[in-house]
């Protein structure tokens, strides 16, 4: 997804439970964590890539090894929205058109609050609805469509669930 859409904060808050404080963007990270799968323990590489057009070339590098992709988009950005149809979506499926998606609304927690409502009001905008994230899963040919707020702790853990 964009950059500051909340991919790391996901990652982190999953793997430490904590969320960060400052925005660091991101070039390349990996995290891991184990998750139990029908009663065994699978361990989990997590990659966090880079959502700014910048690193468009390095940020494919890590494809070829991805088992799913996890799609985000910041529920308070409707731009980052319309990029998963028009950028995330077209150069996943080029580089790995056989690997599921699992499409991310992220920063839940914004979708009612007031400094955010007006922002985007002020740009003609809103929030992204539960029904437009469903409708852009369905679109893509995603697995699943979630919803999540690091910073609450509020779905997180159902994303790498999943």
């Amino acid at each position: 997804g964009d950059g500051a859409v909340g991919k790391t904060c996901l990652l982190i808050c999953y793997t430490t439970n904590a969320f960060p404080k400052e925005y660091i963007p991101t070039v390349f990270d990996n995290y891991s964590a184990q998750s139990a799968v029908d009663g065994r323990t699978v361990n989990l590489n997590l990659w966090d890539t880079a959502g700014q057009e910048e690193y468009d070339r390095l940020r494919t590098l890590s494809y070829p090894q991805t088992n799913v992709f996890v799609i985000c988009f910041s529920i308070a950005s409707p731009p980052s929205y319309e990029n998963v149809r028009h950028k995330w979506h077209p150069e996943v499926c080029h580089h790995c058109p056989d690997v599921p998606i699992l499409l991310v609304g992220t920063k839940k927690d914004l979708r009612a609050q007031p400094d955010t409502l007006r922002r985007l009001k002020e740009q003609g905008q809103a929030p992204i609805t539960p029904q437009q994230g469903q409708a852009l899963a369905k679109q893509i040919h995603a697995v699943r469509y979630l919803e999540c707020s690091a910073l609450q702790q509020d779905g997180v853990k159902e994303v790498f669930a999943e």
